[in-house]
């Protein structure tokens, strides 16, 4: 059926079709490959892998790196700080969207507009790092959770989005309501989020890998090895093959500190990866009523 109706396609809707599916193959190459080089580098000595790159020879494969990383305490720590923050950060972001999108999408609320010009100046214009900062210290959140998901946890674009969404909802599903004398918050929630399951995957999945691929906040406000999540520690791996003072006549031990980064680099990037790509297949299916919804309506 598809060889067909590609025959009645004219030759200028042919040449195109052909190159975007050159294109998209050319991009799923460049996606793919460095994902195969990854894993197989995770098994293999850094030392071949330097000399002679990757190889299909499992005689020199090695489970060393993997063994390395699920042994260490601190990657185990942060992976679980690293699931906290990110499911706590999904939880409160997407809440606090949801109840901001809601009188963003009534028609009838008054100050609309003003609102709706807040919102999109913070989108183009931010207080800075050091304002941040300081913002931080002097409500006392330095150093806690907190710091790390309150400041990032409402978002613009995630909020015109749910609002889109919401104006895309039938008005007479809140008329059948207000006639069984629901109020706004029975409404809202009893029968207005259910309906907004798409959405809310989405914009969840969206916060959930944002705060799960992050490090820069938590190496600003947090001091403690012990909250650090697995981004933070992965990049302590990635760049303790760097001499700290003192070392630098210490050949023998930075060469042992180089081999130890690349031993542990590429296993545990597989293994943070592993939330993302266990997540995706089942949360793939609400992308396209969750995300295509903005196109249809402003």
């Amino acid at each position: 059926m598809k060889k067909k109706k590609f025959r009645q396609y004219g030759a200028a809707d042919k040449a195109l079709l052909l190159t975007g599916y050159i294109f998209l193959g050319l991009f799923v190459v460049a996606i793919v490959l460095p994902m195969i080089y990854i894993v197989i580098a995770s098994f293999m000595d850094p030392i071949t892998l330097q000399n002679s790159g990757i190889s299909f020879d499992f005689s020199k494969w090695t489970t060393t790196a993997y063994e390395r990383v699920l042994s260490n305490n601190q990657i185990w720590t942060g992976f679980a700080n690293a699931m906290i923050y990110s499911v706590v950060f999904t939880a409160v972001s997407v809440f606090i969207t949801l109840l901001a999108a809601y009188p963003m999408s009534r028609k009838d609320f008054v100050g609309r507009g003003f609102f709706n010009i807040i919102f999109v100046i913070t989108m183009f214009f931010g207080g800075g790092l050091i304002p941040t900062y300081l913002l931080i210290s002097g409500m006392g959140l330095l150093d806690s959770m907190w710091a790390v998901i309150l400041p990032g946890a409402f978002s613009v674009w995630n909020m015109i989005i749910a609002r889109t969404y919401y104006q895309n909802i039938p008005s007479e599903l809140r008329e059948a309501a207000e006639m069984d004398g629901a109020n706004e918050i029975v409404y809202f929630f009893r029968i207005l989020i259910p309906v907004c399951t798409p959405v809310i995957t989405v914009l969840a999945l969206w916060q959930f890998v944002g705060m799960w691929n992050s490090y820069f906040d938590a190496m600003i406000y947090l001091n403690s090895a012990s909250k650090q999540p697995l981004q933070l520690v992965l990049r302590s791996i990635l760049i303790q093959n760097q001499p700290e003072s003192g070392m630098i006549a210490d050949m023998q031990s930075t060469a042992e500190r180089a081999r130890l980064a690349e031993l542990l680099k590429y296993s545990t990037i597989i293994i943070s990866s592993l939330p993302l790509l266990v997540m995706y297949p089942f949360f793939q299916k609400y992308f396209d009523s969750g995300i295509m919804v903005g196109s249809v309506k402003g």
